[in-house]
């Protein structure tokens, strides 16, 4: 029966090469990514930034709009490619870039949760896995070292550019399942199929519509995706990571839906949360997200 920790965690992203958090506060945040810099708004980062107002000069800032709704605009001080510029997360290549959601086309958060999948599967190359919610694929190719990998992502666009982060790291002919798809509607297939995966990560948004305009609402939608994810894993599979991502949840509740739903399988429940420490001395953990993962040692 698979338990769930009685303590939340910590899964703190570090800085690399190509990516860190340099400094936070004042419901602001300053990164590098490769070559540049750049200012977004951090509602969570409420206490006082660590270096000087001089010190926060940046490419580009994120200016969010008057609305709740997310919207917004970037302001440029200097050039910035407008197609992106190339990244690179251990093996992995990707095109970063300045997209109109305030997001730069992966999320540098994930790398903690990338590098605990692949432990997971530590020696294999033949483990079945599928990335719901899949974006611009860096995860799934993070994932294809270990063995077939099924990205599914609703976003025409979002699978375009996976496709093109393969073939920009040299892994176009890696066993990757493309799919344009509504991943709960996929999901409920796959189990009516009798598929079976050894693990399943899934990132779903607040609020979303699928290629044929399906409504996906997190509180509601979850719990059913969920379940049906439940059944396509059995007691020789690895693991299911969950991340949620701006919504007044606690981790403890995600957590708390895996070990219901988990409950006939061995293994252990985690939850807590996702963060980003700042560069330099201190380190500050700035909260990005929540997760529950199930693992099968």
């Amino acid at each position: 029966m698979a338990d769930l920790a009685p303590q939340p965690l910590v899964m703190a992203g570090e800085a690399w090469s190509d990516y860190g958090l340099l400094d936070s506060g004042n419901g602001r945040k300053l990164e590098r990514y490769g070559p540049y810099r750049f200012i977004r708004p951090e509602p969570q980062a409420m206490w006082q930034p660590r270096l000087s107002d001089a010190e926060w000069q940046a490419d580009a800032e994120f200016i969010p709009g008057s609305d709740e709704d997310g919207g917004g605009r970037w302001h440029f001080n200097r050039e910035v490619p407008r197609d992106g510029w190339e990244l690179v997360w251990n093996e992995v290549k990707f095109t970063a870039q300045c997209t109109p959601f305030r997001h730069l086309g992966f999320f540098p958060d994930m790398a903690p949760v990338w590098e605990w999948m692949r432990g997971q599967l530590s020696g294999r190359d033949d483990a079945q896995t599928m990335n719901l919610f899949g974006y611009t694929g860096v995860g799934s190719l993070a994932l294809s070292q270990c063995g077939p990998v099924t990205h599914v992502d609703a976003s025409k666009k979002s699978v375009a550019q996976a496709r093109d982060n393969a073939a920009l790291s040299g892994m176009e002919d890696r066993s990757i399942r493309w799919l344009i798809d509504d991943a709960a509607k996929f999901t409920a297939r796959e189990v009516r199929r009798e598929r079976r995966y050894d693990g399943i990560i899934l990132d779903p948004p607040k609020f979303g519509r699928g290629p044929k305009n399906e409504t996906w609402r997190l509180e509601e939608s979850l719990p059913g995706l969920i379940g049906d994810c439940r059944q396509l894993l059995d007691a020789d599979s690895s693991f299911l990571f969950l991340t949620v991502y701006a919504v007044r949840m606690s981790a403890l509740s995600i957590g708390g839906l895996l070990a219901e739903v988990f409950a006939d399988l061995p293994g252990t429940i985690e939850c807590g949360e996702l963060a980003v420490r700042e560069e330099g001395r201190g380190g500050r953990l700035l909260p990005t997200a929540i997760f529950a993962r199930w693992s099968n040692a």
